[in-house]
């Protein structure tokens, strides 16, 4: 079963906890992690590409000239995609992109992408988080003591508003709940910060 130091706001060990090896010393599978990231950032996709058919551009519908003895390509409509400001043949059209995965495969990968952050060392708990002030001021001064100056990915419980608010303002810094971890954030950044408390959460949620 893997352990994890337990620190404060100095970065000193104040103890030890034992980690999940189910959720937290998992076998890392690296192509459901893959598959997984792509089904997420497809779900990120707008879709919001759009082009009209010659069905709905502005033109009339009547027949430009006569069929016959005029010199020039016989010719049924203005809005035809052979013309100048016609119709798109097979253009894109608002669409979602987003598709849905076996719930057993997403968890799995999941705990693949935790047990990597704690091989790596990229995982800190803290005993808890400082009191609230809602001053994004004092979020950045707690990162800069505990040293994490890239890519960070703050996990904090419901009741937790302030911070999140606080948060947000700060670049390369992510708040998410803990039932809301997913691959693709635990990747993305260098680092994950996260308190005892919520610790027990993921494990009850992805145990």
């Amino acid at each position: 079963m893997p352990t994890i130091d337990v620190i404060d706001l100095n970065r000193r060990k104040v103890g030890v906890i034992e980690l999940r090896s189910d959720v937290f010393g998992a076998e890392v599978n690296g192509p459901v992690l893959h598959e997984v990231v792509l089904q997420q950032q497809a779900g990120l996709r707008q879709g919001t590409a759009s082009t009209k058919t010659r069905g709905l551009v502005s033109g009339s519908g009547k027949k430009p000239y006569k069929q016959k003895h005029t010199g020039r390509a016989r010719a049924g409509s203005i809005r035809s995609p052979l013309w100048r400001h016609g119709g798109i043949v097979f253009g894109p059209l608002p669409r979602d992109y987003g598709y849905t995965m076996p719930k057993k495969k997403t968890r799995g990968a999941v705990r693949s992408a935790l047990s990597v952050k704690v091989r790596e060392g990229g995982l800190l708990v803290l005993e808890d988080f400082p009191q609230p002030d809602g001053k994004t001021k004092s979020i950045a001064l707690m990162l800069k003591v505990l040293g994490l100056a890239g890519r960070t990915l703050i996990v904090a419980g419901g009741d937790q508003d302030r911070l999140r608010r606080a948060a947000r303002n700060i670049p390369d810094v992510t708040v998410i709940a803990p039932e809301g971890v997913n691959v693709r954030d635990l990747l993305v950044h260098d680092a994950v910060l996260i308190t005892r408390r919520d610790l027990s959460r993921i494990e009850e949620a992805f145990a």
